[in-house]
């Protein structure tokens, strides 16, 4: 399937009850079972371009841009949290009409959709975290050599070296973009606010309350958030099942989109 280009969502805004306001998107029949979709860290719902393109046909897709990315607008505050993050997640479902939802959360996603699934069990029906890690001392971080990659001034030698975490090379071709790269028009601020609401997530003494199935994808050769980061979410979720794509990074889900989403439909429509 080509991701290059996705279906036209449909657009609201959202104001929280602290004021920001949120944009959200839909897609798929406006009856059918309502499915999150939780973007990475610094990316705005374009993340999900093309991917969400899977889900449409039955569901009702749901996205938002985060404070800070897209065309949200919010103070930019030192008390973002994936915490914060999951709150503005219940009022965007309230919104929509949704009192639950099954929930994707990649990336930073899946750390919101930890906490989405922690302090508000009854918006969450199937879970699904991919390419996330639990924060704290369970969490295994990227080694130096990555950080150093990805802190490169040189801005062409720095999404070199992103693509290269995200995808493996057989995924290159002429013209083939990504979406996964982050949101270009974020303020230098709010980035920096992202990458500390992803690095101070913690959700450790707190997984075992957790009561949604859950699926847990990981790629075998992510760096970004290595993949016994998958094994530690399964080992203190109670009903928890971690499957392996066999060969992916960090992107996998997007590389691998066509096996991916469709593990993720029959995970939605059978359970574990």
């Amino acid at each position: 399937m080509d991701h290059s280009s996705s279906s036209t969502p449909r657009h609201r805004t959202v104001e929280t009850t602290d004021g920001a306001m949120l944009a959200v998107q839909e897609g798929g029949p406006a009856d059918g079972p309502p499915l999150l979709l939780l973007s990475g860290q610094a990316n705005s719902h374009d993340w999900w371009t093309g991917i969400r393109d899977h889900f449409e046909g039955r569901f009702h897709t749901i996205t938002f841009d985060y404070r800070g990315t897209g065309a949200s607008r919010a103070v930019e505050s030192p008390g973002w949290s994936t915490t914060l993050f999951a709150d503005d997640a219940v009022q965007v479902l309230e919104s929509v009409g949704a009192d639950y939802a099954h929930v994707y959360g990649t990336s930073m996603g899946g750390r919101v959709a930890q906490m989405l699934a922690i302090n508000h069990p009854a918006a969450v029906e199937q879970l699904v975290l991919a390419c996330t890690t639990p924060g704290g001392t369970l969490a295994v971080e990227r080694d130096n050599n990555v950080r150093r990659a990805l802190a490169q001034k040189d801005s062409h030698a720095r999404i070199a070296a992103l693509l290269d975490l995200m995808y493996t090379p057989a995924w290159y071709a002429p013209g083939r973009r990504s979406h996964l790269l982050g949101d270009p028009d974020m303020s230098a601020r709010a980035q920096l606010l992202h990458l500390k609401v992803s690095g101070s997530h913690d959700a450790v003494d707190r997984l075992c309350e957790i009561r949604s199935q859950t699926l847990i994808l990981h790629g075998s050769d992510d760096r970004m958030a290595p993949v016994v980061n998958a094994h530690n979410l399964g080992d203190a979720i109670r009903e928890g099942r971690v499957d392996i794509t066999a060969g992916g990074r960090h992107g996998f889900f997007d590389e691998f989109a066509d096996a991916v989403s469709a593990q993720v439909i029959q995970f939605l429509d059978h359970g574990l």
